[in-house]
């Protein structure tokens, strides 16, 4: 990991080779960072192929990208989690085209490993433009197929450098910054409750990180209450705890299994449409109410007391004693949406889709049964009740609370559904993107100057 892009310049005269090419999400192609990645590579001598990629990448996509490096030494992505995971599959994909027959079987599980001896030859650079996913840093994708959004792991899957640096997310929305918090937190939490182990030494690494991350969201909170931009320091910081949930240290010898949380917010994210994190953020109450009361199955209510004694201490202002009713204050007052309208019918259907994938037998979701899955999303969602004679209600996010715009203030609801959902999409991704997304794009995504294009796919969880 480098923190500035003038690392790359240090970097890239160590490894020999001649020819790069920068994939660059279409949404920060022309902005500052994706400029000062182009100047670091020709100062080294580098002559450079730019390509600019837009929309989700499914395996075709990636497939045809991956045709396109094989003339190339060395790859570096700036983009979003979804930009950032199409690179990674793609550079694998280049150098062991047995990869994409594994990944062109169907399965069933939404699990899908890939051979340890699958690395790749080609060495590649990540410089993420959102925070969150730390994709720059995982040995794991999210990819799009036709039995919904699975993740791929693999240990050719990990770049070799990632490049964090706040320029990129100079333009990143602040409520964007924001999710990005909740999300690392939900992906760190989850793996450290969703463990019974008592493991010391990486148990106090994870509680570290999360008292630190509450310690930059508070500083994140003060920011949006007096309409301010978020400052660069403050920005690299969260970027690198982003990168840093990846950590082997954070998660070594734990079951890579415990998070349950994450396989239904995936279907749910998916399955209705939604950002990713206004999924997380609706599923973790209940969740967290049932690991409270002793159901083992979903994690330990004990390090789920610990860990959120941690978040409480960490933050200026009081919470709730309970997890549960705490984690809610909590999102409430970082100002993360979190309702969601669903029918019974289309809950039921996407608990059916959530045990199909990752449960029935399978590992990821062990002894958990279609009516636990079911319990929990009905809890997460709210059931409009449709008037006689109007139209079946569908699925919608819910947004109770207002978003911030790119500058920190808060925009009035009313005008945000005026500007239409295609620029609430646009405003999202600003920064960068994954693909379809960004860099946490979407979920924020890739976000450039001026108008923007929504980068991450609605629901991409990775």
């Amino acid at each position: 990991m480098a923190y500035g892009i003038g690392g790359l310049s240090q970097w890239l005269p160590a490894h020999g080779g001649r020819s790069l090419t920068l994939l660059a999400d279409a949404a920060v192609a022309d902005t500052e960072v994706v400029a000062r990645v182009q100047e670091c590579a020709v100062w080294a001598g580098r002559s450079v192929e730019r390509v600019v990629l837009t929309g989700p990448g499914s395996l075709e996509k990636v497939a045809e990208l991956a045709g396109r490096l094989h003339g190339s030494e060395l790859v570096v992505a700036v983009g979003g989690g979804t930009l950032l995971d199409q690179a990674k599959l793609a550079v694998l994909l280049a150098s062991d085209p047995a990869v994409r027959d594994r990944l062109s079987v169907r399965h069933r599980s939404g699990l899908i490993l890939l051979s340890a001896e699958s690395v790749p030859r080609i060495p590649l650079v990540t410089v993420p433009t959102t925070v969150g996913t730390g994709s720059e840093c995982s040995g794991a994708i999210c990819l799009g197929t036709d039995q919904g959004k699975r993740l791929v792991l693999g240990n050719g899957l990990q770049p070799a450098v990632a490049v964090l640096d706040p320029v990129a997310t100079r333009t990143l929305p602040v409520e964007l910054l924001t999710e990005g918090i909740l999300e690392v937190l939900f992906r760190t939490a989850g793996m450290y409750v969703g463990d019974h182990q008592e493991l010391p030494t990486e148990d106090a690494f994870v509680l570290t990180l999360v008292e630190r991350l509450v310690q930059l969201a508070t500083e994140l909170e003060d920011v949006r209450a007096g309409c301010a931009t978020p400052g660069d320091r403050l920005r690299l910081e969260i970027a690198k705890l982003s990168g840093l949930s990846h950590s082997q240290w954070l998660n070594l010898d734990r079951d890579p299994c415990a998070c349950k949380g994450w396989y239904l917010a995936n279907e749910l994210s998916t399955g209705l449409g939604l950002r990713k994190m206004t999924a997380a953020a609706a599923l973790l109450p209940p969740l967290w109410e049932r690991i409270a009361k002793a159901d083992p199955r979903w994690g330990s209510a004990e390090r789920l007391h610990r860990l959120w004694q941690v978040v409480a201490s960490a933050r200026k202002a009081p919470l709730p004693t309970g997890p549960a009713d705490g984690i809610a204050a909590l999102m409430d007052a970082w100002q993360v949406e979190r309702g969601i309208d669903a029918t019974p019918e289309r809950i039921e259907e996407i608990a059916q889709a959530t045990t199909r994938a990752w449960g029935d037998g399978l590992p990821t979701l062990g002894a958990l049964t279609l009516s636990d899955v079911r319990q929990v999303m009905s809890a997460a969602i709210h059931t409009p009740a449709a008037a006689p004679g109007s139209p079946r209600p569908g699925a919608t996010a819910g947004h109770r609370l207002p978003l911030a715009s790119a500058d920190g203030c808060t925009r009035n609801r009313n005008e945000e559904r005026r500007l239409g959902h295609a620029d609430r999409q646009d405003r999202g991704a600003g920064t960068g993107s994954s693909g379809d997304g960004v860099a946490r794009a979407d979920d924020g995504g890739a976000r450039g100057a001026g108008r923007t294009v929504r980068l991450e796919r609605p629901g991409e969880l990775c």
